[in-house]
């Protein structure tokens, strides 16, 4: 039997085909498929890096050593037009007015701020001169300037919105500067001066006692990291007396509760009974359904304002680029931050391709580093992962976290979860049966339990407002 093609149907017009065709043998044939497949699934670096810790009762408690600097935040400002203000209650993050509560007093100082304007180059305050104000900066960025080793200018560090300095010029009359404050940008300062500063003192009992009592704290001593300082007494002869000390705890330590991310797969039983061949239908929805929870843990884990890496550094920490764009310089300040056995840097794509970016213009090549059977790029040794979870602004600006991971030996960072949760199906996720409705659909509730804690802040830097430059 011979069988008539049509034109085009892969054999020339007026000719006979001599085999079976392709299209009709496919309907004989067993169509190898994949799985189903998901662009949001990610390498999910931050989840692989961090070690994970048991919580039971879902809450994890930090205890450290007592600390003085504890109030040495960031500062924020409202504006009408060009004029700036500083919000009175933000006050209270000067380590000199931390706890101070009384409101028409801290109103009184707001109000007694005078607004300055800089432009680029402009210095603001002159090493080795007088010291008698406070300097909040609103907007802009101005680098400490010091002299070097061989008498050369020297960049001690930088300074940005929110950041503060000379406060100690308030309280001591004798107080000098002991660095160069240059603006590098246009910059928008509010100054306090020690006069206005003790006027009001003068008619605030509150005020006064406040000041007394900080003046109190700083003489108890601390160590380098801030930390209630312990006697010892070493090298000596003879029997001098000892001194004797103990180690005071914070009495309010942080406490980290274990967040969750939910949701609820729906399966028709018609779908679940019928279409499972050659792949199981409930496990491919339920794949894709934890692939999608736990790209959601690692992004809590990094933006939540509750126990999130971004919000939860330590100020002291946080430091600026020195110019706008990531150079191999600012690598090292962050590298400065966490230099007690860093793990790993974690960066977006893109800023990894803007640090890149600028090694080469500087000539520089940095390495890779091996990590876990991968080659990534790195840089004194240390990997710089790939996190798409750190935001990118309007702006196009971004962060790098440096961390050092590890339990309370290491005192890192670490990840908590609880395991051995009712139905677990993964460490510290759970599918639950939940119920089949008139509609014969079945529901699975899907839960992720976790969060991080930051054992001492010196276990994690970030590098802010990482210039990306142009698409």
């Amino acid at each position: 039997m011979t069988e008539t093609l049509e034109p085009g149907a892969g054999v020339e017009q007026g000719q006979s085909q001599l085999s079976l065709g392709t299209a009709a043998a496919r309907n004989l044939s067993t169509t190898t498929k994949s799985v189903p497949q998901m662009q949001g699934i990610t390498s999910r670096w931050l989840l692989r890096v961090l070690p994970w810790t048991q919580v039971n009762g879902g809450v994890y408690r930090v205890n450290r050593r007592l600390s003085y600097t504890v109030g040495d935040g960031r500062i924020e400002f409202t504006n009408t037009g060009a004029d700036v203000r500083v919000i009175p209650a933000e006050l209270g993050e000067l380590p000199l007015l931390r706890g101070f509560e009384e409101m028409d007093v801290l109103e009184a100082l707001a109000g007694r701020f005078s607004q300055h304007e800089y432009a680029p180059g402009d210095v603001i305050a002159e090493a080795g001169s007088g010291s008698d104000r406070v300097y909040l900066i609103a907007h802009g960025k101005i680098n400490k300037i010091g002299a070097g080793k061989y008498g050369d200018e020297s960049v001690l560090g930088t300074l940005a919105d929110g950041d503060y300095f000379g406060v100690e010029a308030l309280v001591d009359p004798d107080a000098n500067w002991d660095f160069t404050a240059k603006a590098v940008t246009s910059a928008t300062v509010l100054s306090l001066t020690r006069a206005d500063f003790q006027s009001l003192c003068d008619q605030s009992t509150e005020l006064r006692e406040q000041v007394v009592l900080f003046q109190a704290n700083a003489a108890l001593g601390s160590n380098d990291s801030g930390e209630a300082a312990i006697s010892v007494a070493s090298g000596h002869t003879g029997e001098p007396d000892l001194p004797g000390t103990f180690v005071d705890y914070d009495a309010s330590p942080r406490e980290y509760e274990l967040s969750v991310a939910q949701t609820v797969l729906r399966v028709h039983t018609r779908v679940a009974d019928l279409y499972n061949q050659p792949m199981n239908q409930t496990e491919q929805q339920l794949r894709l359904t934890i692939e999608a929870l736990r790209e959601r843990q690692e992004h809590e884990l990094v933006n939540s304002r509750d126990f999130g890496l971004l919000h939860n550094a330590d100020f002291s920490q946080r430091i600026h680029t020195r110019t706008g764009a990531p150079t191999p310089d600012d690598m090292d300040d962050l590298l400065a931050t966490v230099w007690k056995e860093p793990t790993v840097f974690l960066a977006h794509p893109r800023t990894i391709a803007a640090f890149g970016q600028e090694c080469t213009k500087a000539g520089i090549y940095p390495g890779n580093t091996d990590f876990g059977g991968h080659q990534m790029p790195s840089w004194r040794g240390v990997p710089i992962l790939p996190c798409n979870k750190i935001p990118i602004t309007e702006q196009r600006t971004s962060s790098i976290i440096l961390m050092r991971t590890g339990d309370e030996h290491n005192q890192g960072v670490v990840g908590l979860h609880q395991t051995g949760l009712p139905d677990e199906y993964q460490p510290g996720l759970s599918v639950r049966f939940m119920n089949i409705n008139e509609k014969a659909i079945i529901s699975y509730l899907v839960s992720a339990y976790y969060s991080c804690a930051v054992m001492v802040p010196d276990a994690l830097g970030i590098l802010e407002d990482v210039q990306l430059g142009a698409n």
